[in-house]
């Protein structure tokens, strides 16, 4: 089995875009993954919340459009229409915008607790 090349400084600039993008819809509880050493699904996971449905669509949409700027497409959209957990894969970079209570109930930063934080540089912004 060959191995998936890596995703390099790119995929560490989507995530902070990405990062960023939600900041600006008031996400908030964003952390950053590098699951690079993990063999995981993708190379880094950008994990957010909103505090309503409205709130989680529009952290999705800003997020989809500010990665589009940077030329980057979704190869897949997840969870749109029903709000509670959108995810949004880039194949080397996989965002989760949660409704609070649906992350409390699938606690995905619990399930991938052996992944590195990757500091994401909000704190400055705010």
């Amino acid at each position: 089995m060959t191995a998936r090349p890596r995703a390099g400084s790119a995929g560490l600039d989507l995530v902070r875009r990405a990062a960023h993008a939600a900041r600006s819809k008031k996400a908030h509880d964003l952390v950053a993954l590098d699951l690079r050493e993990l063999d995981g699904v993708a190379d880094y996971f950008l994990i957010c919340s909103g505090g309503s449905e409205v709130q989680v669509k529009a952290v999705a949409e800003a997020v989809e459009e500010k990665l589009r700027e940077a030329g980057a497409r979704p190869w897949h959209v997840e969870g749109l229409e029903g709000r509670r957990w959108v995810l949004l894969d880039y194949v080397e970079m996989v965002v989760h915008v949660f409704h609070e209570k649906t992350r409390e109930y699938y606690m995905l930063d619990r399930l991938w607790g052996d992944a590195r934080s990757i500091e994401l540089g909000l704190d400055a912004a705010d």
